[in-house]
């Protein structure tokens, strides 16, 4: 994937990059034409298909996250992608490094997350925009997210990545990165695509069986309720409508919040007062699947 990036490079060839875990769906493939965009019709369009073992924690889907690498090239294919990557934890987290060592896989109860060799020990850490939400629900994940994608922005060299404003914490923690590192990328941000309902769609929506699939929806509803409380007073206290929002969840039978924030959407410093233009996110357990949304205001 290197020598073919640097031959791209050579020639002054554009190339868009768009990170992915597999299972891929509609939202994934408007990332796929938002990069198209970005790179002309000369350009490249990479997408990168690795479920990530760092950025799950211990208790997290890892072992259960859905893979389909076969309907995922089809789809690859259909949506004019120039090239898909797909490598693996060795190629990623090399525990041999050339000693002739065989790699030593680190224990759950040491690490507190999924273990990866120990003779990988390189990590890139966010230390501020990462903290919250979902840093403090899932303390390990960011750490995880940012390394690999410093990792694949050395192996394709993008001119151009794509990331989905539905992980709208993660866009910002990567557009930190790469300002504080001086990657050579631009980072473009995506809009959320939705089904019918509103549900944001999701790889993990397919764990939504039954009478979940519609409780689902409890995510969307809240932040239409955030939405109307604004129409009707211009400033509203956070503290209320986190209340609301908390009510609104516990309605439904398998649902359980996890968090609910009210940010500016920049540098996502927590308000007080929630006005138009401030950003909301959330993360709501549907039975066992956790679920996250955000919208601005």
């Amino acid at each position: 994937m290197q020598r073919l990036a640097r031959k791209w490079q050579r020639t002054g060839t554009r190339v868009g990059l768009v990170p992915t875990m597999g299972y891929l769906h509609a939202g994934h493939l408007s990332l796929v034409k938002r990069a198209r965009r970005a790179v002309g019709k000369k350009g490249v369009v990479v997408v990168s298909i690795y479920v990530n073992p760092t950025q799950f924690g211990p208790q997290e889907d890892f072992s259960k996250y859905p893979r389909d690498l076969k309907r995922d090239l089809k789809l690859c294919r259909e949506a004019g992608v120039d090239v898909v990557f797909t490598p693996g934890d060795k190629e990623m987290y090399p525990g041999d490094s050339g000693t002739g060592v065989p790699p030593v896989r680190s224990p759950k109860k040491l690490t507190g997350e999924t273990p990866v060799p120990l003779l990988f020990s390189t990590y890139v850490i966010e230390e501020n925009l990462s903290r919250t939400m979902e840093g403090a629900s899932r303390p390990t994940h960011f750490r995880g997210v940012t390394t690999v994608v410093a990792k694949l922005f050395n192996l394709v060299l993008p001119e151009v990545a794509v990331f989905g404003a539905k992980d709208w914490q993660q866009a910002a923690v990567i557009k930190r990165m790469v300002t504080d590192l001086n990657f050579p990328v631009r980072i473009i941000v995506a809009p959320t695509l939705r089904e019918r309902d509103g549900l944001a769609i999701s790889s993990r929506n397919k764990y939504l069986v039954g009478s979940l699939r519609s409780q689902a929806t409890v995510l969307w509803c809240c932040i239409q309720i955030a939405r109307a409380a604004l129409k009707k007073l211009k400033v509203f206290p956070a503290a209320k409508l986190r209340v609301a929002v908390k009510k609104l969840v516990e309605c439904e039978p398998a649902a359980k919040l996890d968090y609910v924030e009210f940010f500016e959407p920049d540098t996502l410093l927590p308000v007080s007062k929630v006005k138009r233009g401030t950003h909301m996110a959330l993360a709501v357990f549907i039975g066992k699947t956790r679920l996250i949304d955000n919208a601005r205001l």
